[in-house]
């Protein structure tokens, strides 16, 4: 792998981690579209660990306040929301670790992402168009756990690259009565101990010798994509709706169910 593809592989799990199109599903698809060789877990991981530095260090408010209040005063509605989080993490936490060997070989079918990326993207178009912005809380913080906890189990479905974990879960919050940006920040939030936890099973699979500059390229860049795109995101949902995903995530799963068959 060359340094210019660890630069495009990082921007890409930047874009794919946080927009609802499917971050696994592209570092899967790529090689396999292009004709190489899976770029290893040992990088993904990378990709992964700063994709998570990036949330963390994005709502660093939030998670201050989440942390302090969680463990100095957990009936406050901030503490209450640390604790939600935290046990909406669980389903998809034990589901990964009983279904990581299908997640890395079964699941990477590429008619079975292509499948994903088009059928939950339906799901979230519809999500989308039911919800209509019309949120029930006041705020976020209000959110009670049933719903939180719901979102959180809709992140097991993520397992299968295509579905998104960003989409599935902004799909399950639009689907009980969030708004957009209130659901997205919900799905960034419950992505950091997920995201933590996959990246901490991973390691032990490492070794020194795979750190190298291509590794750190590639790290920089998902980083440095990763905070633009939360931040985009944020902003432009406010306004606008998910079509420009859903559009994009049909025609990507068309063109690869027509490349498996032509080729």
């Amino acid at each position: 792998m060359t340094t210019l593809d660890a630069i495009f592989l990082g921007l890409l799990q930047a874009l794919g981690e946080f927009l609802p199109i499917s971050s696994s599903a592209h570092l899967a698809l790529l090689p396999y579209l292009r004709g190489q060789v899976y770029q290893g877990l040992t990088f993904d991981v990378m990709l992964h660990a700063a994709t998570l530095l990036a949330v963390l260090i994005y709502f660093w408010k939030d998670w201050w306040i989440l942390l302090k209040e969680g463990l100095s005063a957990p009936k406050s509605r901030n503490g209450r929301m640390l604790w939600y989080l935290a046990a909406a993490t669980l389903p998809a936490a034990v589901c990964g670790v009983l279904f990581d060997d299908w997640a890395e070989n079964v699941f990477r079918n590429p008619l079975l992402m292509a499948g994903n990326l088009m059928f939950f993207a339906a799901i979230l178009w519809w999500a989308d168009r039911k919800n209509a912005q019309q949120e029930e809380f006041a705020s976020w913080l209000d959110t009670p756990f049933k719903t939180v906890f719901l979102i959180g189990c809709a992140q097991t479905l993520a397992l299968m690259p295509g579905v998104s974990r960003s989409g599935i879960t902004i799909t399950a919050a639009l689907f009980l009565g969030l708004s957009r940006s209130a659901g997205a920040r919900i799905s960034f939030l419950l992505s950091a101990p997920i995201i933590a936890g996959a990246t901490v099973l991973k390691l032990g699979h490492m070794a020194a010798a795979d750190f190298n500059g291509v590794l750190a390229a590639g790290f920089l860049s998902a980083f440095a994509g990763a905070i633009l795109v939360i931040g985009w995101l944020m902003r432009f949902i406010k306004t606008h709706s998910f079509d420009v995903f859903v559009y994009y995530r049909w025609i990507l799963g068309a063109f690869i169910i027509a490349f498996y068959f032509w080729k």
